[in-house]
Parts: structure tokens; C-alpha cells; sequence
């Protein structure tokens, strides 16, 4: 599990969000603050419609808050602008998303070797060959994801997180499109990775059995925190 730091690596400051709709202004994040440590493991829970993937845009520096503030491994991102923050991304974030988000022209290799070649990683071939070896895929690095099943596309869209070892990975409902099963070995993949390489991981989840093996659990609630 986490060790503990004084230093947070992820701080959210009165986080809020607000859009525009037919109706008015519509809150979708309100007053929300909250630290997270390096290394934890943190669930992000409530129910469909209370902010969850809003939040984790903010948090990744994806979307803007409409107040508040993130400080994400020591920099604020209102102080970056766009490209500031995909460079913060590049460098120090992964992903992971219900709906895979794998380039169906590239292999589970050229995949995984896409952000160390975007970031200019040496050995991108070598780094992500070892790291599909890691999560089971040896034998599979040369097909494309329409030949592979769905547990194994999620595998390889860890191998990409992965690969340019980030400090911070972002999952968003990781599990949503798999069977119980296939489900739970991805999490226990995300977790053993979390704990190997010291990665901070905070993840979206319904599960809440899920969030219970997490060190933190963060409830939303009509777009308010109510646990942290």
C-alpha cells in the first residue's frame, strides 16, 4: 500500500464545474477538495451522473474547472496552458478507459510503443515488448486489436500506460465493458502495477468492493464530496 508523504502529488482546491444548458447553469462539481499521496491507490465512487469522469478530466488537466484549482506533482495547471498541460501529460500521466481507446491500425506492440515515441523515450521497441511480458502478452504483441479479445485489448492499454512509467495513472470504469472475471484480473494487474512502481493510481469505479482494496475512497454525491 501507499507510503506515506507529506508532499501531496495531486491537490484539489474548491474544484468546481459548471456548464451551460438549456435550463440554466447546470453544477457538476461543487467545492471539492482533497490530497492525494504518491503511491496511493484512491477510488473515485457515486452514483452515474455525480461528477466522476468530470473530476477525473480536472484532476489530468483534460477539461478546466470553472474555480478551484489542481496542483498535479507539484505544478498548478490553471498556470499551464494547453500545451503546457499536454506536456505535463506526456511526461508524468497515463490512462486507462472503459472503451480501450486502442488504435485498431497498430499492432498490441506499435500500440504500446506509440506515447515513448511520441515523448522521444529511447528503446521504445525494447520497453514496451517487456512491458506486454509483464501483463501477459508475450505471445501477442503482433496482433491488431480486432484479433485480440477485450480482456486483452484492456491489457494492452495497460502496457501503454504503463510503458513510459508515469507517476500518476488516471483509470476511468477500467472494468465497464468486461465480464466479472475478466474484470477482476485487470484490477489485480492495476493494483499489483500500482504497488511494483510506486505509480499513484486513482480510478472511477461502480464497484465498490473495488474501492474498499483502495487506501482512499472518494464519494461524489450530486457532484459534492461527501468521503475523502
Amino acid at each position: 500500500m501507499a507510503v506515506p508523504s507529506s508532499t501531496p502529488i495531486v491537490q484539489a482546491r474548491t474544484l468546481g464545474k459548471q456548464v451551460t444548458s438549456p435550463e440554466g447553469e447546470l453544477v457538476i462539481l461543487d467545492d471539492v477538495s482533497f490530497d492525494v499521496n504518491p503511491g496511493e491507490a484512491v477510488a473515485v465512487v457515486g452514483a452515474s451522473g455525480s461528477g466522476k469522469s468530470t473530476l477525473l478530466g480536472l484532476l489530468a488537466g483534460l477539461d478546466t474547472p470553472t474555480h478551484g484549482s489542481v496542483m498535479l506533482d507539484g505544478q498548478v495547471l490553471g498556470e499551464l496552458d494547453e500545451d503546457g498541460r499536454a506536456a505535463l501529460r506526456s511526461q508524468r500521466v497515463g490512462f486507462v478507459f472503459q472503451s480501450f481507446q486502442l488504435l485498431p491500425s497498430l499492432t498490441a506492440l506499435e500500440n504500446t510503443m506509440l506515447p515513448l515515441e511520441l515523448a522521444e523515450g529511447a528503446n521504445a521497441r525494447v520497453v514496451a515488448t517487456e512491458v506486454l511480458d509483464r501483463v501477459g502478452l508475450k505471445d501477442r504483441i503482433h496482433h491488431y486489436p480486432n484479433q485480440l479479445s477485450g480482456g486483452e485489448q484492456q491489457r494492452v492499454a495497460i502496457a501503454r500506460a504503463f510503458a513510459a512509467n508515469p507517476k500518476i495513472l488516471f483509470a476511468d470504469e477500467p472494468t465497464g465493458n468486461l465480464d466479472q472475471k475478466t474484470g477482476d484480473r485487470i484490477i489485480e494487474l492495476l493494483f499489483s502495477m500500482n504497488r511494483e512502481r510506486g505509480t499513484t493510481l486513482i480510478l472511477v469505479t461502480h464497484d465498490l468492493a473495488l474501492a474498499k482494496n483502495c487506501d482512499k475512497v472518494l464519494e461524489l454525491e450530486a457532484g459534492r464530496l461527501t468521503t475523502s
